[in-house]
């Protein structure tokens, strides 16, 4: 499979937020700023790559019966390294992000992917697909964070630019990140469609 063809899928045609809608917690709960969806969405691509490689590498040595506990481990192991770098070199992104960074490890993109595809390919199609899932992730958060922060707080980048003085202030409560997601998901399933 081509790089292309595996970000196409990754963005669009196989989206894990927008078309297969996994990975929804993050989504909903860290989208409220730009800063936010990037910081969630580059973190979990990191540990995408890397534990996709890992397990790639370890897949014919894990045992049937202990591989999804070997998975969470190395995931686990990359989570802590995601958690402790952030703390250290960007500690307002890991103070906004909170608990959701240490959730990575439970996300069902990184084990899903981790299962069906690291498990039985090699290590470039596996770091391929690491980077193809984990940008479509980001992709994903970001447009939610676009939507939200635009139409919640009026402003854009985290603040740095104001675009109007009265938001609507439920686009940044849990309630907008429903609507926002569902119309997003309303409007990738409608261009999907018009695709085929």
């Amino acid at each position: 499979m081509s790089f292309g063809k595996s970000l196409k899928e990754g963005l669009f045609t196989d989206n894990p937020t927008l078309v297969q809608l996994i990975g929804l917690c993050p989504t909903l709960a860290t989208t409220t700023s730009i800063t936010n969806g990037i910081g969630m969405g580059l973190s979990a691509t990191a540990v995408l790559i890397c534990s996709n490689v890992v397990i790639s590498l370890l897949r014919k040595i894990i045992p049937n019966k202990v591989r999804i506990a070997a998975y969470i481990t190395v995931i686990a192991g990359f989570v802590t390294m995601v958690d402790l770098l952030l703390q250290a070199f960007i500690p307002s992104l890991s103070a906004s992000l909170g608990t959701f960074i240490p959730l990575i490890v439970v996300n069902c993109i990184i084990l899903g992917r981790a299962e069906a595809f690291a498990s039985k390919n090699s290590v470039g199609k596996s770091a391929v697909d690491g980077i193809c899932m984990g940008l479509g992730f980001t992709f994903a958060l970001v447009l939610m964070s676009i939507v939200r922060e635009l139409l919640g707080a009026g402003t854009i980048g985290g603040g740095a630019i104001t675009v109007f003085s009265q938001p609507a202030t439920i686009m940044i409560l849990p309630a907008g990140a429903f609507l926002t997601l569902g119309c997003i998901i309303a409007v990738m399933q409608k261009l999907l469609k018009k695709g085929e």
